[in-house]
């Protein structure tokens, strides 16, 4: 009952009150900064994670065009209910490269951390010209005048050169063959071996080759390929059958 009358008496102070609580919240966000002046790194390097190739990267600008984060988030929260609807939780390291990372907790839609192979292109076919032909419960808007938006890489080799001042490790030499690249991704009769020397297994420690084929089902490359590109990476990088995470972090 002592407890109580001294908690009562906090409460109806309201400038005890008040300074109590700034003491408590700033002890506790002291204990949460504090520890990150010490780390080299706050993010654990994780090996496959690779950067964007320059028709990912395309498909990515789009996603976040189309407002797509809004419904859709790209966080697996470390819940079971989560990690067994979704898969394994996120790591930090797979958004590394991302400016801006679209993390969050917002879901109209499911997430999309781990959608990358969990279905065909021909699906994502179907579900961005009509969600409801293949979800029939959905309510996304369909975006079919994707598939008639042609695109051709003009201004890619300049994407790619920002997100490097950013911090992103694309190369000169990635850089200088981003056009090259952002067409040979789509196109599965062409010469495919530079973009994967850049971005494939040869390249990224456990890595794997990159997913070069006609995303869209068309001769023309359009938004569509690059739309559905990204959204087959999502998630591939990181081999979680052989991932141990760092004890020591």
């Amino acid at each position: 009952m002592a407890f109580l009358d001294k908690h009562k008496a906090i409460e109806t102070h309201a400038t005890l009150l008040m300074v109590l609580s700034l003491l408590v919240v700033s002890i506790g966000g002291l204990v949460q900064i504090v520890p990150l002046f010490y780390l080299e790194n706050t993010i654990e390097k994780v090996e496959g994670v690779r950067p964007y190739t320059p028709l990912e990267l395309t498909g990515r600008d789009i996603y976040i065009r189309e407002g797509c984060y809004g419904c859709h988030s790209q966080m697996i929260r470390p819940m079971r209910d989560e990690v067994e609807r979704y898969g394994h939780y996120s790591l930090a390291a797979e958004s590394m490269y991302d400016h801006p990372f679209q993390w969050g907790s917002k879901r109209t839609g499911p997430d999309l951390a781990r959608v990358g192979g969990r279905y065909s292109d021909e699906w994502h076919q179907d579900h961005f010209t009509d969600a409801k032909s293949v979800v029939p419960e959905s309510v996304m808007p369909p975006y079919g005048f994707l598939f008639n938006r042609e695109i051709d890489g003009k201004y890619i080799e300049s994407v790619v050169k920002t997100h490097a001042i950013v911090g992103v490790p694309y190369t000169e030499d990635m850089i200088a063959n981003a056009q090259a690249d952002f067409v040979a991704q789509a196109d599965p009769n062409g010469d495919s071996s530079g973009l994967q020397s850049r971005y494939g297994a040869a390249a990224v420690p456990n890595g794997a080759d990159v997913n070069v084929r006609n995303f869209d089902g068309q001769p023309q490359l359009t938004e569509a390929d690059a739309l559905i590109a990204y959204m087959q990476v999502l998630g591939t990088m990181v081999d979680f059958s052989t991932f141990t995470p760092d004890a020591s972090r």
